[in-house]
């Protein structure tokens, strides 16, 4: 375990401190907002908590992630203050051992860190659930930039060194949204997760870009599933060879979520129709894969049988949904690393906020 400290130096122009972070690869390439100890100061005042507490533990370079090497990370990123226990909920969650966050670090596939934020927290600190919610706005994206700066400065996963993903994905820049609260005809996405109403969570998944969901017809519930179902039924993301090991996460938009709830669907419903239908031949698997590979594969496939359908995850329960994103008739599947589980955490409110 390696213990990092915050290093105080003196630059002669803004120019100069951009280069040099860039050269020593303490960047993701973009501009940033310089970390004066007065910016770090202001920011670690927003965490509620000491400077030298150690939140995690970062791979590969296994380094500790202090709120004050995190508060570095979020000024750079151009957070606010208040976005802190957000994004140090997101670091504990990501070293959790049950995230896998080593693996998820060096692996070849192109996984990002996705933070998906659910409850008022969300809303406090103006984070963005509607039009665009994957794409730029001054809250979610300075939130999942953060937390990339933290893998990359404090866990050392510069690509090519460290990170060894083929091509990597835009999601290593800027990975955050919210749930749309407002919008979900069911119970909240945190509740999914345990939480009750009156908290606030950050779950982590390392995850692919969004694939686009497009059915603007909607004549019934089934027609609608069913072009989800389409989408996640592909043999070429990690899901599909993982089986047994990863969770996975659908993004509703309001109006299919609320279809489906008008014609009395329940959010089960929704993930025992897609557990059932998100399934691919195992010829077509085969190709994609090595045979040591189907051990990931319920003991229920007959793997003797080229005609047998391979499910997406191990169990209904595994396919997640979350509502978000605002007016028009898209969805969206986010594929997963596979062999790794999300993990949600309660953000812990500073007192007097």
């Amino acid at each position: 375990m390696e213990h990092l400290t915050a290093e105080r130096l003196t630059f002669r122009s803004e120019e100069e401190v951009l280069e040099a972070y860039h050269t020593r690869n303490w960047s993701d390439g973009l501009p940033f907002i310089l970390p004066t100890e007065a910016r770090v100061a202001a920011m670690l005042a927003g965490a509620g908590r000491p400077g030298p507490e150690v939140i995690g533990v970062v791979p590969p370079r296994w380094a500790e992630a202090t709120t004050e090497l995190i508060a570095v990370n979020a000024v750079m990123a151009g957070c606010k203050a208040e976005q802190m226990p957000v994004l140090i909920a997101a670091i504990e969650a990501a070293c959790d051992p049950a995230f896998c966050l080593y693996s998820v670090q060096a692996t070849t596939h192109p996984c990002g860190l996705l933070m998906v934020v659910s409850g008022a927290v969300a809303t406090r600190i103006g984070m963005n659930a509607g039009h665009g919610v994957f794409g730029p706005h001054r809250v979610n994206s300075p939130l999942g930039r953060a937390l990339r700066l933290v893998l990359l400065n404090i866990g050392g996963a510069i690509p090519g060194n460290g990170d060894q993903s083929t091509q990597g994905s835009p999601g290593k820049h800027a990975y955050c949204i919210a749930e749309n609260e407002a919008g979900t005809p069911w119970e909240s996405f945190r509740a999914t997760k345990g939480f009750t109403r009156e908290e606030s969570t950050v779950t982590v998944y390392a995850a692919e870009s969004p694939h686009n969901i497009h059915n603007q017809v909607v004549r019934s519930p089934g027609s609608l599933l069913a072009s989800i179902a389409s989408v996640m039924a592909t043999v070429g993301h990690n899901n599909a060879l993982a089986v047994k090991h990863g969770d996975l996460l659908v993004a509703l938009c309001p109006e299919h979520a609320l279809f489906l709830a008008r014609a009395g669907l329940t959010l089960r419903d929704a993930q025992e129709y897609l557990w059932d239908h998100a399934r691919s031949p195992l010829r077509a698997v085969k190709h994609t894969s090595s045979p040591n590979r189907f051990a990931n594969y319920p003991g229920w496939v007959d793997l003797d049988d080229d005609d047998a359908l391979v499910p997406i995850a191990a169990t209904p329960a595994d396919i997640n949904i979350v509502v978000t994103g605002g007016p028009g008739l898209h969805s969206s599947f986010i594929p997963t690393f596979g062999f790794t589980r999300s993990v949600t955490r309660r953000i812990e409110i500073p007192t007097g906020w």
